[in-house]
């Protein structure tokens, strides 16, 4: 079935409108009538060709909530109707050890939502900037966020897991300090969730003008990570430090704020390396640092009943599907609190 999107047919060229094509539902699968999509830093990434591998038409989008309006004969979790999400994995091989696990996410064969080959048919997978979507009922999940909640919910999908599986695997909680660097769509999320587990919650910022909205997200406390005095106040102090920053910067004015057995994550995707981190600041202490991407579909699941018992949304700017070029450039300067929602009814405009 051809459907409107919005996409882009080089690097080079802006995105612009465009007709796909979606394969009718099979057995098992979900057609999804996608109401908003979010605008995730990767998705510029990705139609700007900087990271390696992007392949043409490109239709990006992995932050997807609307409606199901078709199921296949052998669907059983869902029904048309239904408010639903899909995130960034749209399949995966099923029957490893990290699918077996529910880590769908970290399988070698995962497919992402955008951008990736197609398993059992000639193409590549094309995301959320489009008006429908159809997905296996594995990679469904449902939403219990109120109806007039559902924009926001959007960047929860990939912004809210995100942040989510490393708050949880490394156990933020009461008792625990946690730090977040960064106050972005990926911190803000990071932020609120933190909270709402419990922790003691420290926010860093280069940002003067961001301390107040910090606060008002949830932090604790706000350092200037550009005040060496506010930094040492900070010395050997945190059990984990959540790291969304995705610019190349200097590791090892975080690492020596964790106390012995702490661990730094990293959720940022710098477009190049960071600088190597000192080692004796981690040899010294049994420091780490680790990395972490998205979630596995339970998870992404869990994290979603978590946001609406709390009451946890992200803070968005709707914007219309002609609006996604400027809302890039408005990205790349920061210009963004905190995530960019598309209005997909707008493509048939």
């Amino acid at each position: 079935m051809k459907i409107k999107a919005v996409g882009a047919y080089s690097a080079k060229q802006p995105l612009e409108p465009m007709d796909i094509t979606r394969r009718e539902p099979r057995p098992h699968d979900v057609k999804i009538e996608i109401a908003y999509c979010g605008v995730c830093h990767s998705d510029l990434h990705q139609v700007r060709s900087e990271w390696a591998g992007t392949v043409y038409p490109c239709v990006p989008g992995h932050e997807i909530v609307g409606r199901v309006v078709a199921v296949g004969d052998q669907v059983e979790k869902y029904a048309p109707g239904d408010l639903v999400g899909v995130g960034c994995i749209v399949d995966s091989c099923k029957h490893c050890e990290e699918c077996e696990d529910g880590l769908e996410n970290y399988c070698d064969h995962m497919t992402g939502t955008y951008n990736s080959p197609t398993p059992d048919e000639p193409g590549h997978t094309l995301g959320g900037y489009s008006q429908q979507i159809v997905v296996h009922e594995r990679y469904v999940l449902r939403i219990r966020h109120p109806q007039e909640h559902l924009a926001a919910v959007a960047p929860l999908l990939c912004a809210g897991i995100t942040t989510y599986s490393p708050l949880r695997h490394w156990q933020a909680g009461p008792g625990k300090k946690v730090g977040v660097v960064g106050i972005g769509g990926l911190g803000h999320m990071g932020i609120k969730l933190a909270h709402a587990m419990g922790a003691h919650v420290v926010a860093f910022t280069t940002s003067e003008s961001k301390r107040e909205a910090a606060k008002a997200l949830g932090a604790d406390e706000v350092v200037n990570s550009r005040n060496a005095d506010e930094m040492a106040a900070h010395l050997k102090s945190f059990d984990f430090i959540l790291n969304t920053v995705a610019a190349p910067h200097n590791l090892d004015d975080f690492t020596t704020l964790l106390k012995r057995d702490g661990t730094m994550t990293l959720v940022g995707a710098p477009a190049t390396p960071h600088k190597s981190p000192e080692v004796f600041n981690l040899i010294m202490k049994r420091r780490a640092i680790a990395g972490s991407m998205i979630g596995g579909i339970p998870e992404t699941q869990e994290m979603l009943d978590f946001c609406a018992e709390h009451g946890i949304v992200a803070d968005i700017e709707m914007i219309r599907a002609d609006q996604i070029n400027e809302a890039y450039e408005r990205m790349l300067r920061g210009d963004v609190k905190y995530r960019f929602v598309i209005d997909n009814r707008t493509l048939t405009d």
